[in-house]
């Protein structure tokens, strides 16, 4: 239990350039609170106990703004970051060294009583707001853009953005010891791509084109910034 609760306060001080000291995370940091109050009310579940691991989740979740149940399950290594709003539901599994932002759900899509919670692998960044929902698996090593919302198995290696989440495969493989990273500045805008690249397409073709065109055409951002008169504000 002791070498445990080391591992939860490194995660934290590894992965957040905020903390400070190995006493602030101890001290100040909910998400670490939320786990280790998991801890207790699943202990508590696996004995049968199940009042009152129920009632040990509800205090974990008002003091922490985390509500995770008790039979979830959490492997080590995890970092819960501002932690607020962050829910994991009964049968949701979660892998080692994971990185959970806030607002994240961990949710199920059908009433049934066995599986329908997401099983998680291990080194997932989820980003904040993410939602991943129903029974599925998100593979090793998959980067969860923040406000994603993905109903569908997510293959290792994987980056997912929008709403429904779309899997782009990573260019460049992630290294299993490479440090998390949370820039959701570098995640790919799927539909401004895609309408950039439609823009400039149709510009090709215009310049081709024989005859006087009407109106002002609108042209391509140039460097992400729309230019022209073509949008009177």
């Amino acid at each position: 239990m002791l070498a445990a609760l080391r591992r939860d306060v490194r995660a934290a001080r590894e992965r957040d350039p905020a903390a400070c000291s190995a006493l602030a995370v101890i001290v100040c940091y909910p998400g670490v609170h939320a786990i280790w109050g998991h801890r207790v009310s699943r202990w508590l579940w696996r004995r049968h106990a199940w009042l009152l691991a129920r009632a040990s989740a509800e205090l974990t979740r008002m003091f922490t703004g985390v509500d995770i149940h008790p039979e979830a399950r959490l492997g080590p290594g995890l970092f819960i970051d501002h932690a607020t709003g962050v829910v994991i539901g009964q049968t949701a599994e979660v892998g080692t060294d994971v990185t959970i932002y806030q607002g994240v759900t961990l949710g199920g899509t059908s009433t049934d009583s066995g599986k329908r919670h997401p099983t998680i692998g291990d080194r997932v960044i989820i980003g904040s707001g993410a939602k991943i929902l129903g029974p599925i698996t998100i593979g090793d090593d998959s980067r969860i853009g923040a406000n994603a919302v993905v109903v569908k198995p997510v293959p290792p290696g994987s980056v997912v953005v929008g709403v429904p989440g779309q899997v782009i495969a990573r260019s460049h493989p992630r290294a299993a010891t490479a440090l998390p990273r949370s820039d959701d500045a570098l995640l790919p805008d799927l539909i401004g791509a895609s309408l950039q690249s439609l823009f400039s397409r149709i510009d090709r073709l215009e310049s081709l084109a024989d005859g006087h065109l009407e109106g002002h055409p609108i042209r391509p951002p140039d460097a992400g910034i729309w230019h022209g008169e073509d949008f009177s504000i």
